[in-house]
């Protein structure tokens, strides 16, 4: 229930920066993950595209 939550939270929060990035040019994870190392940022950009890959299996199946 846990890992289902979270995927859909990443899934959001990717949504919502590909938004802000189309309607703005203003990219959320950049600007939150500025202070970190130049291999951050995809890290985490895999990490909720896979959250959202989970998430669409999971919600088509229910």
């Amino acid at each position: 229930m846990a890992l289902k939550r979270i995927a859909l939270l990443l899934t959001v929060i990717g949504s919502i920066n590909w938004g802000l990035i189309g309607a703005f040019k203003f990219d959320l994870l950049k600007f939150a993950f500025a202070w970190a190392p130049a291999g951050v940022i995809p890290a985490v950009q895999i990490v909720i595209g896979i959250a959202a890959l989970y998430a669409l299996f999971v919600y088509m199946i229910k």
